[in-house]
């Protein structure tokens, strides 16, 4: 780009990139490198500039495509960079910020490149431009070492081995981007890659033995959260008159070139703030996500799903099962405080589900912790907030929700943690709540958003399963939260009515018009008693555990008692309707012996009085209500395309052109 390069606009007219792409061979120790690694440009202030730069980009690469493979010149880059990236470290310990600065201008140039290639041509056909170096005429030449290996694994040594200080910062973040592209080839593929040239380079040979290293660094880059450096901070200052090789860099670079990725692509919402204040740590854990989530080989398990799975935390001076060929120690304290601090975003929840669901070790220290509401309530917040949520953040919320309730010990646990005005719950102003109560409060509106809204069995199942799982274990429901429990009750009894009444309606139609249709009601009918079931056996569980802890809901049961009316018959219903029908018939007759007009707070007392004299064998045992999270078969299916979407969506990611995508529908605009 060279030092004269001001402004994204002129870039198509540069002259040293007209020399990078154009019909001349550039040899790797052309003094020319210096030249065009010494830029800077004023940083895009909006996604239509960063757009801009992209459509300046594709010039050139159209140019480069054309032309490398006579040239080489593609090569010669990327030999360039490897050349300089041997002397980093020393450089970043030596504080040689020109050294670094250059280093960083020529993996921009190759991330930028790479980006666009990889959108144009398949992987063989990025790979063979990797091959090509300068050819005479008439000769056919010798393809040169893999530089596509030799370039990922620089990539990954960079990142693990270079200290990550405020004049690495922009080096460190390009290497994590660069990688990201280099996997981007999925993007461009409706169907889920299960063979890929890059894949293969990334689990098997040389960039193998770093698996452990990458995915710990990887961690702890979004465990540490470090901000962007301030401008002028970690860039070499100017330092000669007329501008030269230096020219405008501390102006330039330093608020333009590695600012690029702090901005929204074409169409985008604005960056949450934690993705502004940390592009490291946002782009570092979408790479850690993708890596997690490739496809297994045919002859060799993902290394870095291997990794996550298996990882302990650094107290933990057990050995490590055999074998455990990328197994590390990292602390597990300070994870957990990230992973309660950023849940705001989707790639964060999308982590925590990934440590919960296949890493025992997190799990055991989670469930083990006594501030667990610092989990939860984030979780809680992104579930009453469903509207402003996308699908696939509310499931992830929802599922971690239900591997947490998979344990007793938690759902005894959250009953006993007193929480004080939840400011963001705004139905009702709730001045102190157990935080078991409030969990109970969130999934029931869920349900009930699920149920006028989206209609979504899935999520409707796994909301009841987390509720089954805690019922045993409820402990002094909050009163409005027991007043929910039956009033979602209410809402299932009046839908059931509904459907049964259109049901008979169109059956008598029907025998007078023999031509349209029937809709199938039967289908509807047959959800709708599913779910009342399911509710029946929650009410039921905790009438049978734990009825002298719950004098709120057994209150809440007999003030909606002529609601279990038209169930006590019913042959889907009968068996579980027994115990319900007994305590009501119980505690109704001994409020009838206390008089009328009684308060709320004497009829509590009776209640209270009765749950100590009513008979534990008159109610009849149920099997345990337990049920556990299940991954989909070919779970892929969803979090590859769910993974890919928040790269593509994230604040810090490259612009893609939306008419390029095949993984995932776009949404206009």
């Amino acid at each position: 780009m060279g030092a004269n390069s001001s402004s994204i606009c002129e870039l198509p007219e540069n002259e040293y990139l007209k020399r990078l792409s154009g019909a001349e061979a550039v040899s790797e120790n052309d003094p020319f490198w210096n030249q065009l690694l010494s830029f800077s440009f004023t940083a895009p202030t909006s996604s239509a500039e960063l757009k801009l730069l992209e459509e300046a980009t594709i010039s050139i690469c159209k140019s480069l495509v054309e032309n490398n493979p006579r040239t080489g010149n593609l090569g010669a880059l990327i030999k360039v960079f490897l050349s300089r990236t041997k002397e980093l470290k020393i450089s970043a310990e030596c504080q040689n910020h020109l050294f670094i600065w250059q280093a960083h201008n020529a993996l921009f140039i190759i991330c930028c490149l790479l980006k666009v290639f990889m959108c144009q041509m398949s992987e063989e056909e990025l790979q063979l431009h990797f091959t090509y170096e300068e050819r005479m005429p008439g000769s056919y030449g010798v393809e040169c070492e893999d530089l596509t290996e030799e370039l990922l694994c620089c990539l990954i040594q960079l990142i693990v081995e270079i200290p990550l200080l405020d004049i690495t910062y922009s080096i460190s973040l390009e290497a994590v981007t660069t990688l990201v592209v280099f996997l981007s080839c999925q993007l461009f593929h409706k169907e889920i890659l299960r063979e890929s040239v890059i894949h293969k380079y990334l689990m098997r040979g040389r960039c193998l033995p770093y698996t452990s290293r990458l995915v710990k660094t990887l961690l702890y880059n979004f465990i540490r959260q470090e901000r962007s450096p301030p401008p002028g901070s970690h860039v070499f200052q100017q330092q000669t008159d007329g501008g030269g090789l230096l020219y405008g860099f501390a102006s330039g670079v330093a608020t333009g070139l590695w600012t690029v990725f702090t901005l929204g692509g074409v169409g985008s919402k604005p960056a949450p703030q934690q993705e502004q204040s940390s592009p490291l740590a946002n782009q570092s854990l979408l790479l850690l996500l993708v890596l997690a989530n490739l496809t297994d080989a045919p002859d060799t398990p993902n290394p870095y799903r291997q990794a996550i799975m298996s990882f302990k935390n650094t107290q933990d001076s057990t050995a490590f099962p055999s074998p455990s060929p990328h197994a590390f120690q990292i602390n597990f304290n300070s994870l957990y405080t990230a992973l309660c601090e950023q849940q705001k975003s989707d790639q964060a929840t999308l982590l925590l589900y990934i440590l919960l669901h296949q890493n025992s070790n997190v799990r055991t220290y989670m469930l083990a912790r006594t501030d667990m509401e610092n989990l939860v309530l984030p979780i809680l917040e992104i579930l009453y907030h469903v509207e402003e949520r996308n699908s696939h953040h509310v499931y992830m919320a929802l599922i971690i929700l239900l591997i947490l309730t998979e344990d007793d010990g938690f759902n005894r646990s959250i009953h006993e943690v007193i929480l004080k005005n939840i400011t963001w719950y705004s139905e009702r102003v709730l001045t102190e709540i157990s935080l078991g109560s409030l969990l109970i409060l969130v999934v029931i509106r869920t349900i009930q958003y699920n149920m006028t809204r989206t209609r979504d069995k899935y999520l409707h199942t796994n909301c009841l399963a987390a509720l089954a799982n805690m019922s045993a274990q409820f402990r002094s429901l909050h009163q409005y939260a027991a007043q929910r429990i039956i009033s979602l009750f209410s809402l299932l009894s009046k839908k059931h009515n509904k459907v049964l009444e259109q049901a008979t309606q169109t059956l008598r139609g029907s025998l007078s018009s023999d031509d349209s249709p029937l809709p199938d009601y039967a289908q509807d009918l047959n959800v709708i008693e599913e779910v009342i079931r399911m509710m029946l056996e929650i009410i039921n569980s905790c009438l049978t555990n734990s009825l002298h802890h719950n004098p709120n809901l057994v209150y809440a049961l007999l003030y909606k008692r002529d609601l279990f009316e038209q169930f006590r018959t019913h042959p889907s219903f009968q068996d579980i309707m027994q115990n319900i029908d007994l305590v009501i018939s119980f505690f109704s007759s001994r409020l009838e012996q206390a008089g009328a007009q009684l308060s709320v707070e004497r009829v509590l007392e009776i209640i209270k009085q009765g749950a100590v004299a009513l008979p534990k064998d008159r109610l009849r045992k149920f099997p345990e209500l337990k049920f556990k999270y299940v991954e989909e078969e070919q779970p892929e299916e969803f979090f590859i395309p769910y993974v890919w979407s928040l790269v593509y969506n994230s604040a810090v990611a490259l612009y893609w052109n939306p008419q390029d995508i095949q993984l995932f529908t776009m949404d206009s605009g």
